[in-house]
């Protein structure tokens, strides 16, 4: 296993990629070689974004980017027994599963999974090399790096990731689980690089989730790239809880055509830095998306969800809506801009992000924005920032509820709104399970799977049903 370890700073990145570029190339194409060197320069002229960025006025990477890391420029070794390290005991939830360790697609038989109905899933090292004119044709297309320092970074170092294509006119009937593990003794720096083709009139639901087994500093700096086409349909579930040395951030793009749909929800219940930026191009008139998102957050945590929804065509829609409940000396961020053009007639855009502050010492900043230039649209947004409703905490204790259920009752309503987008039966009942756990503060970093959680008991809130 060849690597390295360095403060990430942006000089000295520079220098690493030329110091191992015969290995992070190794299986480039001539486009995605050029894609690399034109991402270099992005990187070399942007850096790092600061707080003198807008975007990032409310987020700091200082800390995060302190520490020496170690960079991997090929796999390990060793062949990993993923079923050792990573298990996911919902009960009845079947998937197909497809796993990263430390930045790095892990197989039994192949890295490339081919399907008789067409459909392929695997490695995105493999995919470059196997399969470049589907490569060609979608890698680096939507994912923007000359105006984010992120992702430009991500294109020049990334060598694996998870890589899905349905072709037209196929339904995939079980979902894929995307696991991205961190299982090291080192501080390390990893940068996947996912894409996902959906044809047309194809179908496909994902559940993306972030996990660590052992509790070092961590960067992952996540890119992917999603295109859907016409009247294709992607429900994309993304579960976060991560430890509190961990920094995460994720930067989601995607492309619509004509009549597709995209209903996608992000969960963070626990983590040390993250932000999830989600951009999506309605392009094709007829397009939907529902972007949906929650957040737990306490002790010194920090979460920043950037949403930007660009309505390119006519009669497209979109409704997003994200929830929060912040406690002891955390943080989060909401900017969501939807961004409606010209000719872009007949859109309807909602936006909404909701707040719970449990302390006088949690913090959010919630920024909605709505830039409209067309003029025959429905759109609106808001954003509300507080404590406990004391009316609804009155009535609940005045019905023999004691102040710690009133106050649970209230928090679990706030939040399984969100978890009730959820499509897939038992996932959503394992998630308003893991909303209580984290709720009562018995919810931490799980040492196997995000979902890895035994009990099948029902929600118990030990209230005397009778006294309502």
């Amino acid at each position: 296993m060849k690597s390295a370890t360095l403060v990430p700073e942006k000089e000295l990145l520079a220098g690493l990629f030329e110091k191992f570029k015969s290995d992070i190339c190794v299986n480039d194409s001539a486009y995605v070689s050029g894609l690399r060197q034109k991402a270099l320069k992005a990187f070399s002229d942007r850096g790092f974004p600061t707080q003198t960025i807008e975007e990032w006025r409310s987020t700091s990477l200082i800390d995060s980017l302190t520490p020496e890391y170690n960079f991997y420029f090929s796999p390990c070794e060793e062949k990993v027994d993923i079923e050792k390290i990573f298990r996911c005991e919902i009960h009845n939830f079947e998937t197909l599963l497809f796993t990263q360790v430390n930045g790095w697609y892990v197989y039994k038989q192949s890295p490339l999974t081919e399907l008789p109905n067409g459909v392929i899933v695997g490695s995105m090292a493999t995919a470059i090399k196997t399969h470049p004119e589907l490569i060609s044709k979608h890698y680096g297309k939507i994912a923007d790096f000359e105006k984010n320092g992120l992702t430009a970074l991500n294109t020049v170092f990334a060598q694996d990731g998870i890589f899905i294509y349905v072709p037209e006119n196929i339904s995939i009937e079980k979902p894929i689980q995307m696991v991205n593990i961190v299982n090291t003794d080192e501080n390390l720096f990893i940068q996947p690089r996912n894409l996902i083709i959906l044809g047309k009139n194809s179908k496909l639901t994902l559940v993306y989730c972030d996990d660590s087994i052992k509790h070092k500093k961590s960067f992952i700096n996540s890119c992917s790239e999603v295109y859907i086409d016409e009247n294709a349909s992607l429900d994309f579930y993304k579960l976060q809880n991560k430890d509190s040395l961990s920094t995460v951030i994720t930067n989601s793009f995607y492309h619509q055509e004509k009549n597709s749909r995209l209903n996608t929800n992000t969960l963070t219940f626990n983590g040390g830095v993250i932000r999830n930026e989600t951009r999506v191009s309605l392009k094709g008139s007829g397009s939907d998306a529902k972007v949906y998102g929650l957040y737990l957050m306490d002790r010194e945590q920090h979460v920043d969800n950037q949403i930007y929804i660009d309505h390119i065509a006519p009669e497209t829609s979109s409704y997003e809506q994200f929830k929060g409940i912040i406690d002891d000396n955390a943080s989060a961020v909401f900017n969501g801009h939807i961004h409606v053009c010209r000719d872009a007639q007949k859109t309807e855009a909602y936006q909404s992000n909701k707040n719970i502050l449990l302390t006088d010492t949690a913090h959010v900043s919630s920024m909605p924005f709505l830039e409209i230039y067309a003029d025959d649209v429905k759109c609106s947004h808001g954003a509300t920032v507080g404590q406990l409703d004391p009316e609804a905490l009155f009535y609940l204790k005045s019905r023999g509820i004691c102040d710690r259920n009133a106050r649970m009752l209230l928090m679990y309503a706030f939040a399984t709104e969100i978890a009730n987008k959820i499509t897939i039966e038992v996932l959503r009942e394992r998630i308003e399970g893991m909303i209580v756990k984290r709720l009562k503060g018995e919810l931490s970093i799980c040492d196997q799977c995000v979902l890895h959680c035994k009990e099948k008991d029902a929600i118990n809130f030990e209230i005397d049903m009778s006294k309502i």
